[in-house]
């Protein structure tokens, strides 16, 4: 018998499907019942307010989660289970403070906090060194370095006399610490001691910590490779793990080489392993990364090879995938005969699989390189065929549609009018997630970089009616609300 899900619990599930309104409400309503079952101002309620923000915080409410972590740490401690709790609400609002820039404010609370977990825990014990690690990070973010090493040195130094696991997120916060100071020092210490599980954690908080749009990022980022290499090995999952960020990093901060040579020694460790499909995306990737190069013949070889790759395993939705991207290349370099045959092959392969969402990419692919040939009629097929079996939310499904208007338009390039198609997609997600006798207008426009929205209802909605009304809408917001700014095109 399952545990049926606590009411943060069900927000958080909801907060994943993008229904923020829900989560939100639901927790509303939870720290009214709990005032109403045990007081405010008791602890029952400070705990609720503790989730209620949790859920804000990450529907990046940042001031309004604030709000209810103070107002939960302002709850006098009834006990010492109680006062360890106030300690909690107390860092969450120096977090959710520091997210939202107010920094002076965060300080302030985080040191606070230090002094309070000082005061209950003693120097000794890790629960004071959880203060610590929030502070060091702030004062790093405000560049103030001398200050954030001596509170994460204290930090590591509790933390690993007290074997704690959460050494791992100090030390690599150590060594951003560090490495923003410029000294030669090594970054990345004491690693042979710890348990794998501790090296790997460190690897993973190391590249949360990155500033994407910092080129100082890649000598940390380097740096930490070469670490987790000598002590992990090079074929360790989380090495591979950090060489594609390396490689990602690579392409946000236009270092081409290094990220091709950061691919191609994940390929070389995959293809070591017999990790097939592993090595396959990796190659795509390579492929993908030598055409934005300007190495046009090395990606169209890459791709090739990788096509040799997807045979092997013969997965259809792999050869099709192999194929649109190698068809998407061919075209770019002007090689309009091999490009139709691979885009071809791709919609025929994909035909063969399981992956609807695979069909309508190859289908969305064909279409438009058909679009730009100037072959309309054909183009319109192959289009709405695709558009008939991807998701409206999907970006090539928001691409395609915006294609197929041109289409319509008698225009063999261009792309329409894309925020009129993304509006259109917004309102087609709605319409078919509610009854049909509901509504009898839906009119979406996008004003001002977000939606605005009219709606007429034919009849009264039941209250569950109702419900399902605000629940798809607040997931339609949360689905489009990003492809307003960055509708793409993407292989």
């Amino acid at each position: 018998m399952t545990t049926p899900l606590t009411p943060v619990e069900l927000a958080f599930a909801l907060l994943r499907e993008g229904r923020m309104g829900d989560a939100e409400n639901l927790m509303t309503r939870e720290v009214q019942a709990t005032a109403d079952r045990h007081g405010p101002g008791s602890p029952e309620w400070a705990s609720a307010q503790c989730d209620l923000g949790n859920v804000l915080l990450n529907a990046d409410q940042l001031d309004r989660a604030a709000e209810c972590f103070r107002r939960a740490a302002a709850v006098p401690p009834r006990d010492h289970e109680s006062r360890k709790d106030q300690l909690t609400y107390r860092l969450n609002l120096g977090l959710a403070l520091r997210m939202a820039g107010r920094l002076d404010e965060a300080e302030t609370e985080l040191r606070q906090g230090v002094q309070e977990r000082l005061a209950f825990y003693g120097r000794e014990h890790a629960g004071y060194a959880f203060g610590l690690e929030p502070l060091a990070d702030l004062l790093r973010q405000r560049g103030d370095l001398a200050g954030a090493r001596e509170v994460v040195e204290e930090a590591v130094a509790n933390l690993w006399r007290n074997g704690h696991e959460r050494v791992a997120s100090a030390l690599a916060l150590r060594a951003a610490i560090v490495h923003a100071g410029g000294t030669p020092e090594p970054l990345f210490v004491g690693l042979h001691q710890l348990p794998d599980e501790v090296v790997e954690q460190i690897g993973q908080v190391v590249t949360q910590l990155l500033d994407r749009d910092d080129p100082a990022s890649k000598p940390l980022l380097t740096a930490l490779v070469a670490a987790l290499e000598e002590r992990l090995g090079a074929d360790h999952q989380a090495t591979l793990n950090a060489l594609s960020v390396l490689a990602n990093l690579g392409r946000d901060l236009g270092d081409q080489a290094g990220r091709i040579d950061a691919i191609e020694r994940v390929l070389a460790s995959y293809d070591r392993q017999g990790r097939q499909e592993q090595a396959l995306m990796a190659a795509l990737g390579l492929a993908m990364a030598q055409d934005e190069a300007g190495d046009t013949e090395a990606g169209l070889r890459t791709y090739a090879s990788a096509a040799v790759r997807a045979e092997r395993i013969g997965r259809p939705e792999l050869r099709s995938q192999v194929l649109r991207n190698w068809g998407l290349a061919l075209k770019e370099a002007g090689r309009v005969g091999p490009a139709e045959q691979r885009l071809t092959e791709a919609v025929e392969q994909a035909r063969r699989g399981a992956d609807h969402d695979m069909v309508g990419r190859a289908g969305v692919a064909l279409g438009l390189f058909l679009q730009h040939e100037g072959r309309l009629s054909e183009a319109r097929t192959v289009l709405e065929e695709g558009l008939a079996v991807l998701d409206p939310v999907h970006p090539d499904a928001i691409v395609g549609r915006s294609h197929l208007g041109a289409v319509l338009d008698g225009r063999t390039c261009g792309c329409g009018d894309m925020p009129g198609t993304i509006a259109d997609a917004f309102r087609e997600f709605v319409l078919t997630r509610l009854p049909a006798d509901l509504l009898d207008r839906l009119d979406v426009a996008i004003v001002d970089g977000d939606f605005k929205i009219e709606v007429g209802l034919r009849r009264e909605p039941t209250e569950a009616e109702l419900e399902r009304l605000n629940q798809v809408f607040q997931t339609a917001h949360a689905e489009f609300r990003r492809r307003i700014s960055e509708p793409h095109y993407a292989r």
